[in-house]
């Protein structure tokens, strides 16, 4: 309870001082949309905001690498020094557009390294950190040492329940082993880019998961492991389903939807994972947003939803690291099913 109540206490007082943005420098309040706030911090950028001080806002520029579709020259630079000839469209979350000589819009092939860009990658060195220096104590370890504890131990921990009870309990003793590496890389992957979108100051901050062409690119991987290395009893499954024959000939009934659930099922993890981890930030947002909120309605309403605020952000967060790893689990736990119907023992 003590414990609870000091970490209220912080929360209270890192964001009272926030209140302090909900008005101008003449003390005018200013008209808050939360959707659009919210949108904002939640889409993409060509660079990562770090704080606001004054009317400075302080970024970390990140390097723009656009290949103009009129011109096909290359121009590598940052948002601030993007040429004349390129802007941003606000109408398209943002995204860069060039400008033709006729005054039309194109869009340039876009290779920029964004926000989300970098987070992966953050993401990536934080992993491989952490499995050389797993795998240094291993390297170390002989018949007389003892098991690991700690940090290895509780990273053992992680590593044998996915590998056990997901990978090898969905897909089969006989044909886990190929998908092992790739479904554990894919859960700590998942886990730990939804972390780091918990931490909200750099390096953090990023909802990598809540980017739907993350998650696309995430279940496309899982549709390429079921479909190119399904063996022949399942391809029959899907074009000679065993039902009876006036539901598969001559009207192909059954194969049309079997054919169509090769797509629903990845389709199925795009957008599961991508709507749980975007609502989640969205939610911690809208409270975020309820402190502006109340100190522009007044000093009674500021303190009062401050406090309400602090402890919904305090709840959503602590529920936000249960999701992180649920998310992470049912990812896997998903595309290793259905990777195991892909080899199915013929009957």
């Amino acid at each position: 309870m003590r414990a609870t109540k000091l970490l209220i206490t912080l929360l209270l007082m890192l964001i009272s001082p926030l209140s302090m943005m909900a008005s101008d420098d003449k003390g005018e309040t200013k008209e808050l949309n939360i959707p659009e706030l919210v949108l904002e911090h939640l889409s993409d950028s060509y660079e990562w905001h770090i704080v606001k001080m004054g009317d400075t806002d302080v970024s970390i520029p990140l390097p723009v690498i656009l290949r103009s579709s009129v011109t096909g020259k290359w121009t590598v630079c940052t948002a601030s020094t993007l040429p004349s000839n390129y802007y941003f469209d606000s109408t398209h979350h943002g995204k860069i557009y060039e400008r033709t000589g006729t005054g039309e819009s194109v869009k340039p092939l876009d290779l920029s390294f964004t926000k989300a860009v970098a987070q992966i990658w953050i993401s990536v060195l934080i992993l491989i950190v952490v499995f050389l220096s797993c795998a240094s104590w291993y390297k170390k370890r002989n018949e007389r040492s003892s098991a690991p504890k700690g940090f290895v131990g509780m990273m053992e921990m992680f590593v044998m329940t996915i590998y056990d009870d997901v990978v090898k309990a969905s897909i089969g003793e006989k044909h886990f082993k190929p998908y092992a590496p790739y479904l554990i890389t894919v859960f700590f992957f998942i886990f730990t880019t939804n972390l780091l979108g918990l931490i909200p100051i750099f390096p953090g901050g990023v909802n990598v998961t809540g980017n739907i062409n993350i998650t696309f690119f995430l279940a496309l991987c899982t549709m390429i492991a079921i479909n190119l290395f399904g063996n022949k009893e399942y391809w029959k499954d899907i074009f000679w389903p065993h039902v009876p024959v006036f539901l598969k000939a001559p009207v192909p009934l059954m194969p049309v939807i079997e054919f169509f659930g090769v797509f629903t099922k990845p389709f199925a993890l795009m957008v599961r994972l991508f709507a749980n981890m975007m609502a989640g930030h969205a939610i911690i947002l809208s409270f975020t947003c309820v402190i502006f909120l109340g100190w522009s309605m007044g000093t009674a309403y500021g303190i009062g939803l401050n406090f309400l605020s602090a402890v919904m952000l305090l709840f959503m967060n602590c529920l936000e690291v249960l999701v992180a790893f649920i998310q992470a689990y049912v990812f896997t736990l998903l595309s290793a099913v259905f990777i195991g119907l892909a080899h199915k023992e013929e009957e």
